[in-house]
């Protein structure tokens, strides 16, 4: 054996492998890291604070009332203090759930990738014997393993808390089903959006290479995708339709209402009411109601959660091609 061949293989041996690099990159962001710990740990705190002492105490000052006989009493007061504390509990974890992508865009954008390339700290990597395309994996690997787990926990526990007492939500008026977050927070939505936020930002840091500026464009951009797949949501799946010569009950998520004529067009509702010469110069014979019903949770969620894993994919493997781009103009 030469020395040449020594020397081949010793370099060789000093190569860091993926788990060399999935340890660097949590030992660099360990900030992030127990940020993240943290938050997962406060979102469990409140869940399962929410699903047990929080509600007991809401139903209890409920009974105390008098407002409670075989089912809650419609129209009795439920503005207590235990009605309050429980339904801040479920705002807040639903809020922790729905800011996780935005948080996590942001520090993609300006610490994970944008800072590395705007210090020289990426090239001096890859100048280590770790080629660009294994920096930008381990880069992304290990904070997706993270979002993925404590996503989970997160998710796991809101459907417990959202589906445990449905009852209770309706008395004091929480979220239903098809609203932010709820909607996001009960299944795999949340988690889906929290790796478009990681995908996102890692592409704004590559196309700017400036921290800063990377961070503002991963939020801005991220804020557009999810403004424009929330008003895409209600048109993912066929809807059911309710017909009558009174509106339909209100009934889960809307997605369209108003009149129906003698020939089965639909128009605009004049707002006639009961007035019969106006329904009969409008020609209205009744009236129809598009919605959503509950058992169309699932459809929606797993349709929208397969459009935003997409655009995920899309942004890494866009991010792949511009990093082997760029660094092969620089050799």
């Amino acid at each position: 054996m030469t020395a040449v061949t020594l020397e081949t293989t010793a370099a060789a041996d000093r190569r860091p492998g993926a788990r060399g690099l999935l340890r660097a990159t949590l030992r660099v962001h360990r900030s992030a890291l127990w940020f993240w710990v943290l938050l997962v740990a406060v979102g469990t705190g409140v869940l399962l604070w929410t699903y047990g002492p929080g509600a007991d105490a809401a139903w209890a000052e409920y009974r105390s009332r008098g407002c409670l006989r075989d089912r809650p009493l419609p129209g009795c007061d439920m503005a207590g203090d235990a009605a309050g504390l429980y339904h801040s509990g479920v705002a807040l974890a639903g809020g922790l759930i729905g800011i996780v992508p935005f948080l996590t865009a942001a520090w993609a954008g300006a610490a994970l990738i944008g800072r590395e390339l705007e210090s020289g700290t990426a090239r001096l990597a890859w100048t280590q014997s770790v080629s660009p395309a294994r920096w930008l994996a381990a880069k992304l690997a290990a904070p997706a393993a993270l979002l993925v787990a404590g996503m989970a926990v997160l998710t796991l526990l809101h459907r417990l808390v959202f589906g445990s007492d449905s009852s209770l939500r309706e008395t004091i008026g929480a979220s239903d089903w098809y609203r932010s977050p709820a909607f996001e927070a009960n299944g795999t939505l949340a988690t889906a959006y929290a790796l478009l936020g990681l995908a996102v930002g890692a592409l704004a840091g590559l196309l700017l290479r400036r921290a800063v500026p990377a961070l503002g464009t991963a939020v801005l951009a991220l804020g557009a995708l999810t403004f424009v797949l929330g008003d895409l949501r209600p048109y993912l799946w066929p809807v059911r339709t309710l017909t009558g010569t009174d509106y339909p009950e209100w009934t889960g998520m809307v997605v369209d209402d108003g009149a129906l004529t003698s020939t089965g067009a639909r128009v605009s509702d004049p707002i006639c009411v009961d007035d019969a010469r106006c329904l009969a110069e409008h020609d209205i014979v009744g009236y129809y109601r598009d919605f959503h019903p509950a058992s169309h949770f699932w459809p929606l969620h797993l349709v929208e959660t397969g459009i935003v894993l997409a655009l995920a994919a899309l942004a890494v493997l866009v991010s792949f091609r511009l990093l082997n781009r760029r660094t092969a103009r620089a050799v």
